[in-house]
């Protein structure tokens, strides 16, 4: 039998995904104390079931986590079959390679701590580098929300009446090694590869947190709407300067394709003051109080996740 549990990252996408499911979300208790400690108990019988965890790895990610490991390990503990870790936000995906002497691959931490609890399989969506998929020794799959994307962003402009085709439409990557991803994305929207990719050149500071400069941008955008297409938002700040590069190179306008919000204080706030026309992202992390802002465009991906886990169920 199939239980779905819900950690407390993102209850309202855990509950869309049971009603995919067509099953009750299972009951789990879970307790914080005043000193940070949290306490889980699984408060079902899950004895030889296939159990699964759905739980995003966002903000407070440490905090999440040790609830995911917490969890997983007291499903064990009762004898579940299979425990399966649905992750739709992996965080420190971003952390994937050292980039100066002396520092950890914080990604790389994370994934044996997934391992050695005892975890059968992992999911997530849009893992910032697929690389990492790699570095799993346990079965692991990276899921897409481009569709779900693609379909949301082009109800939207059939209703602005502009004709989703190359010749009106540029995908933007907005650094270099968001290229392939972009490119996937502009495959999935146009069904085909036939069509103008641009990138922003952009220096990251190393030194400090959520900084970069972008450069230039390459590639034609002129006349056409710019879809800037990435995995992730935290301070909006490349988002924001490819959106500028854009315009300043003749783009009608700037719509965003971003799969994780994982937003830090007050980024909300600048993309709606920015010249980008909408925000499409997707609940992969549950929308903060205070994060909410007019451009944005929610897409769920419960469908995408029920799809997914619907093996486990037969």
């Amino acid at each position: 039998m199939l239980k779905l549990f819900s950690g407390t990252s993102n209850p309202v996408l855990s509950e869309k995904v049971a009603q995919e499911l067509k099953i009750k979300l299972s009951k789990v208790e879970v307790t914080r104390f005043d000193n940070s400690e949290i306490r889980v108990r699984i408060e079902e019988d899950v004895k030889h079931d296939t159990c699964v965890i759905v739980q995003s790895s966002s903000n407070p990610t440490n905090s999440n986590l040790m609830e995911l490991f917490l969890m997983a390990d007291a499903l064990r503990r009762q004898e579940a079959r299979k425990v399966i870790a649905m992750i739709p936000y992996f965080g420190y995906a971003r952390q994937d390679i050292q980039h100066r002497d002396g520092e950890c691959v914080s990604s790389n931490v994370i994934i044996r701590f997934l391992e050695s609890i005892g975890i059968h399989k992992v999911y997530t969506f849009n893992l910032h580098d697929e690389a990492t998929e790699g570095v799993f020794d346990i079965p692991f799959k990276n899921l897409s929300a481009f569709s779900a994307l693609g379909d949301a962003i082009h109800h939207y402009l059939d209703q602005k009446n502009t004709e989703v085709s190359p010749k009106n439409i540029a995908i933007v990557s907005p650094d270099q090694g968001g290229i392939e991803r972009a490119r996937k994305f502009g495959n999935v929207l146009f069904g085909h590869n036939d069509f103008n990719l641009a990138v922003t050149e952009k220096k990251r500071d190393l030194e400090n947190k959520h900084q970069s400069t972008a450069l230039s941008l390459y590639g034609d955008v002129k006349d056409k709407v710019a879809i800037i297409v990435d995995d992730v938002a935290t301070s909006g700040s490349t988002l924001i300067n490819s959106a500028h590069f854009a315009l300043d190179q003749g783009a009608k306008s700037v719509i965003a394709a971003i799969v994780h919000r994982d937003f830090a204080p007050g980024t909300a706030e600048k993309i709606q003051k920015s010249n980008i026309e909408a925000f499409f992202t997707t609940d992969s992390i549950a929308l903060q109080k205070g994060s909410e802002f007019e451009k944005m465009r929610e897409v769920s991906i419960s469908t995408e996740i029920g799809n997914a886990l619907n093996i486990f169920s037969k």
